[in-house]
């Protein structure tokens, strides 16, 4: 917003609120968003979109990172979304059948994957969907590891090591993200490599990530914003889809996981974590 010429407590505030990974207090805080007379409201994931719509069907909704706007009925189409949502889409859901091709060229013979997912979040069983479809046609088995607090993703880790899993792939979840240090560490902890779409879990410990860059949505959703507050209908604002995709490797995880990464793969990154 500061690069669009706003200057906060000037021309503009933000009213915050974080639901800190307990989804179920997300309609209470949309509801109190819009008591307070809000302007415009920034939800990130679906269920904060969910929960933004449910609250008001006026005030404009920007989207930051959304699977399936269309899918969800938040729009109508990506084009023209013809109520009052629209901002920004992701892919998490599509690059998930990537991540299991980048485990299987860093782990020799790979055939058992854990995939962590927050059972709360409908992005997840999507993601999960295709996970298992490509894992069916490479013959890689799949556990299933559902986790939506701290002690639940620490009995899942405990569950990894027992089955003796050999790669995992953490879904995309911004529960996940709060709690990445946590799950970085646990997977270096059971020897286990980690991909996600998220580069700070990759920074936290993960081996790899493989997805758009999240913080440059949220910057560009204040493009959004900027639009809306200078008189654009969000109903007639096309929803932006990403065009850029980034591989980051963590070296460091790597050595300590013994773990060599294919030089071609190597080249093919866009940031290596040393």
């Amino acid at each position: 917003m500061r690069g669009l010429g706003y200057v906060e407590g000037k021309n503009f505030n933000i009213e915050w609120r974080f639901a800190e990974g307990v989804y179920e207090r997300l309609p209470g805080l949309a509801a109190d968003l819009v008591r307070s007379k809000v302007d415009i409201i920034v939800a990130g994931s679906t269920l904060s979109v969910q929960a933004a719509r449910q609250a008001s069907a006026t005030i404009p909704i920007v989207m930051a990172a959304v699977p399936d706007p269309v899918g969800e009925g938040f729009v109508a189409r990506l084009a023209r979304p013809g109520g009052n949502i629209t901002g920004l889409s992701n892919i998490v859901t599509e690059v998930s059948a990537k991540h299991l091709e980048l485990l299987r060229a860093v782990v020799p013979k790979l055939s058992q994957v854990a995939v962590l997912v927050n059972p709360y979040n409908p992005s997840d069983s999507l993601i999960l969907e295709q996970i298992q479809g490509a894992a069916y046609s490479a013959g890689v088995k799949i556990l299933v590891v559902e986790a939506s607090t701290e002690p639940q993703i620490e009995a899942g880790f405990v569950a990894m090591s027992r089955a003796r899993i050999q790669a995992l792939i953490v879904a995309a979840d911004s529960y996940f993200d709060m709690r990445r240090d946590q799950i970085g560490t646990l997977a270096v902890k059971i020897r286990v490599p980690a991909i996600s779409s998220s580069r700070e879990m990759t920074r936290a410990g993960g081996l790899m990530s493989y997805g758009q860059d999240l913080a440059e949505h949220y910057r560009r959703a204040a493009t959004y914003v900027d639009k809306i507050l200078k008189g654009a209908k969000p109903a007639n604002l096309p929803v932006e889809q990403p065009t850029v995709l980034e591989l980051v490797i963590n070296q460091k995880t790597a050595k300590a996981l013994g773990i060599v990464i294919p030089r071609e793969l190597l080249l093919r990154a866009d940031f290596v974590v040393d």
